[in-house]
């Protein structure tokens, strides 16, 4: 019987220079996006996936991070005693279990695949999710949700795949595909951030994997590949080459990269509308700058 996918490793030890002078005492993971932290959104969603233990790799300066998913007494308090109902009860969504969450972390900057081969303690021999907070998913059903219902069918490895403009594949790593399975691809191949002219088409890799515990052994020993870090493209690429599946899927949402400041943005102003308190103001808001841009053209 194919082991349940229950744990999840979520990569958050970056200094998010991008953000700067913000993530100089925030960090970039718990910047919030409408009312709530982007690593809010990841959690929501591993959980509607059926992860029940999150592990974090983190860095010096996350502590903010690891204090935001305890418990706050004093503030249930008082939001009980003023009667707050609906404030307390999200605010205890946010709360985490003793011993549901981990924390370990990545001394050094040495690549994605590094990270997550910091937890493989953790994991042991179960195929687990690695979610990186920056790719924000809006969909109805849960991106983690959709993935791990096709991987209960196919087993192997899966990540996330979305197609990109061509002159955009040298940001992202890509794959080499073969037959297609209505939202599956059989991947052949996998290269991390080739040069627009050598990529093998534009299917890009966006931040969901459901892996097999194969790939912590792949990682092990692995040295540096692209940029010079330790890329989890290459140990996953190393399951095809042992002849191990891995699959490609086509997750039916809209993908934020809320990495950048451009694609925060937009996801800012893609989740306000969403939020039946907020789409009328913030619609009508959009609508006169329109005017304005179009007035002074």
């Amino acid at each position: 019987m194919r082991k349940k996918v229950t744990k999840a490793i979520f990569p958050v030890a970056g200094m998010g220079t991008r953000f700067l002078p913000a993530t100089k005492s925030v960090p970039k993971e718990i910047m919030t996006l409408v009312d709530r932290p982007l690593v809010q959104y990841a959690i929501d969603e591993a959980r509607a996936a059926g992860i029940k233990e999150f592990i974090f790799v983190t860095s010096r300066g996350k502590g903010a991070l690891e204090d935001y998913f305890d418990h706050a007494p004093q503030l249930e308090q008082e939001l009980r005693k003023k009667g707050k109902t609906e404030l307390l009860e999200t605010l205890q969504s946010t709360n985490m279990d003793s011993g549901a969450i981990a924390y370990i972390r990545q001394h050094k900057a040495l690549g994605l695949g590094h990270a997550v081969w910091c937890a493989r303690r953790l994991i042991g021999n179960e195929p687990f999710a690695v979610m990186l907070p920056d790719d924000v998913i809006a969909a109805e059903k849960p991106c983690l949700q959709q993935m791990v219902e096709a991987y209960e069918e196919t087993g192997g490895s899966m990540v996330a795949a979305m197609e990109v403009e061509p002159s955009r594949t040298s940001s992202y790593g890509i794959l080499d595909t073969s037959e297609e399975r209505g939202d599956r691809v059989k991947v052949n191949g996998m290269v991390e951030k080739p040069a627009v002219d050598e990529a093998p088409s534009n299917l890009a890799v966006i931040g969901r994997y459901i892996l097999a515990p194969t790939v912590l052994k792949n990682l092990n020993k692995l040295k540096s590949g692209s940029g010079g870090e330790i890329q989890l493209t290459d140990a996953i690429a190393q399951e095809i080459e042992q002849d191990r599946d891995v699959y490609g899927f086509r997750f039916r949402g809209q993908r934020f990269d809320c990495g950048s400041k451009a694609g925060f943005l937009q996801a800012t102003v893609a989740f306000g509308l969403a939020r039946e308190e907020l789409r009328d103001e913030l619609s009508a808001y959009l609508q006169s700058i329109s005017q304005v841009d179009c007035a002074a053209q």
